[in-house]
């Protein structure tokens, strides 16, 4: 078979190339071999990539030992940990394209035959996506395995957002600050990501689903032999996919990505998803559209896991309960028979699939006892959410599926927080933050610690948060996130005012302010478009071209015409 890499490392005129790549110890047969990119997002400020330089080595390994020349290179890889809180999250959604480009951009400067993306959080998981469906070459991915569990807190195992609703606690006079300090040392003890089912193991769990993970590899924990097992297995399984020119878009369908939907409703997986999803199927340039597909897909999909925030058991827990193949093997018919980098079709997978622990039905329920007969992700529309908000029922009470209560505004997210830490939010507050949307943000910020702290002050289930920004996979609590058209763009969520009263129906998948047409449609007149908060730079450049969170939060290249 010929191979891109041909071009330039095969014949007489392509000295060059081969003289260049010389220059770093490769030899004359290493560059006979098909050669393999790996994309590795590896640093030392990202827990979730920490271990990912050992895999990386079985990786190369298993490419080496089947017949390929592994070529490793960096990608950055941000914590969303790191950025909560400040302005650094305005960068944590833009770089999701970052990654995406820098990862394309290395694979056609250099003509690799294939490409292995190691990478485990939350925005480097879709962007390394987004870049497969771009480049459409044999690609396989492989992150670096959720976090074990800490010493338990308030009736689970602690993670380190346990520290964030500790301190609600503490600002509250709930716990001593001996018990609050003690959660630094113990609520995180090893490497991995987020030990809760956040968007990086959401992410990493559906992009099994979608056929671009090994069997389990989503999931199976950082610190685990098997881990690096299937390091050397991807490695090999690069090489097959080569061989049988099995590339990503051949995986990457609209009805895998139907799969990874269906998965995300019946484990409640972070909110996020429905923007990387999105944004996948733009790269895919499919016609379809993912809200819509969220929307109807829910009705149908039965709740089967509740894996923390929705329950007390960690991503581990689900892996010993079966894991990501289990719920689809529950789904039964409703998965779609698409090709995965197995080289086999999910359905083949499903039927040879072997659990590695005995079931226990405490994290996943078999679909004639399920959760919920319906999934854990929702998508509403109202006359404050024209386009949409989307929500995730299967993470807090049933009683605020129907919530009525009074608006308070902020126009950033950390005068909500310090209001809440003040004392401010009281029951039957909707707590209103805008201005954090894509392009008002900029970046979409998250308010992880917004809802943090209303937990921890003992509000999660007498209040709610309604936002243009998103919410962390970890976040509990009735919050509607993605508010569409947003703020910045003269959306309804811009002219809220304290004290309008703010409905929020689940059942009937509709939130709306409760304030007449007529004066809805006066304020709008009388609203004014802010100035934007980053002129220069990255951010300056990103609010111009981003799209709106109904739309994945990508680049929309129409505006760059208007530049």
């Amino acid at each position: 078979m010929k191979e891109r890499s041909d071009k330039i490392l095969k014949g007489l005129e392509n000295q060059y190339y081969r003289a260049t790549y010389k220059a770093m110890g490769y030899t004359t047969d290493d560059l006979k071999r098909p050669i393999i990119g790996i994309a590795n997002s590896w640093s030392e400020v990202v827990p979730g990539s920490f271990n990912l330089r050992s895999v990386a080595q079985r990786v190369r390994d298993g490419i080496y030992r089947a017949g390929g020349t592994p070529v490793e290179f960096g990608v950055i890889g941000a914590c969303d940990g790191m950025g909560q809180g400040h302005d650094g999250m305005h960068y944590i959604l833009p770089s999701r394209e970052l990654i995406a480009s820098s990862i394309e951009s290395m694979a056609q400067i250099n003509l690799f035959d294939g490409l292995v993306l190691l990478g485990s959080c939350d925005k480097i998981v879709p962007g390394m996506l987004m870049a497969a469906a771009r480049l459409d070459i044999p690609c396989i991915m492989l992150p670096g395995g959720p976090m074990d569990g800490g010493v338990c807190f308030d009736g689970r195992q602690s993670d380190q957002t346990s520290s964030a609703e500790a301190y609600g606690m503490y600002t509250a006079g709930k716990i001593t600050k001996d018990t609050y300090t003690s959660l630094e040392n113990l609520s995180c003890p090893a490497c991995g990501s987020c030990s809760y089912l956040g968007t990086a193991n959401t992410m990493c769990a559906l992009s099994e689903s979608l056929g671009m993970i090994l069997p389990d590899g989503g999931i199976i924990p950082a610190t685990s032999a098997a881990r690096l097992a299937i390091g050397e297995h991807t490695g090999m399984q690069i090489m097959d996919l080569v061989e049988k020119d099995i590339t990503a878009r051949q995986v990457l369908t609209a009805g895998s990505i139907r799969n990874a939907i269906k998965v995300c409703l019946a484990i409640s997986g972070s909110t996020n998803a429905v923007l990387h999803l999105t944004a996948l199927a733009k790269e895919l340039q499919l016609d379809m559209d993912v809200l819509k597909e969220f929307d109807t897909l829910s009705d149908t999909t039965p709740l089967l896991a509740k894996i923390n925030p929705s329950s007390k058991y960690n991503v581990i827990d689900f892996y010993h309960d079966g894991g990501v193949y289990r719920v689809m093997k529950e789904l039964g018919d409703k998965i779609e028979n698409e090709m995965t980098v197995t080289g086999q079709t999910m359905n083949d997978n499903l039927k040879t699939h072997r659990y590695p622990y005995p079931i226990t039905n405490r994290v996943i329920h078999p679909i004639d006892d399920p959760f919920g007969e319906t999934g854990g992700v929702a998508v509403l529309k109202g006359n404050l959410a024209p386009d949409t908000g989307v929500t995730k029922p299967g993470a807090y009470d049933k009683s605020l599926r129907h919530f009525t209560g009074t608006a308070i505004c902020f126009d950033r997210e950390e005068d909500a927080e310090k209001a809440i830490l003040d004392g401010k939010i009281h029951d039957g507050h909707v707590v209103v933050i805008r201005y954090e949307g894509p392009k008002g943000g900029p970046g979409m910020r998250e308010m992880f610690k917004a809802m943090k702290f209303m937990y921890g002050r003992g509000l999660a289930k007498t209040t709610a948060l309604i936002t243009d920004g998103r919410f962390s996979g970890t976040n509990n609590g009735l919050f509607v996130g993605h508010i569409s058209p947003e703020a910045a763009e003269g959306g309804p969520i811009a002219i809220i005012e304290d004290g309008d009263k703010i409905e929020i129906n689940v059942d009937k998948k509709e939130i709306n302010l409760l304030v007449s047409d007529e004066e809805i449609a006066k304020r709008l007149k009388a609203w004014q478009r802010p100035e934007r908060k980053f002129t220069r730079g990255w951010l300056g450049l990103y609010s111009k071209i981003a799209a709106s969170g109904s739309e994945g939060g990508v680049i929309d290249y129409s505006k760059l015409d208007k530049l």
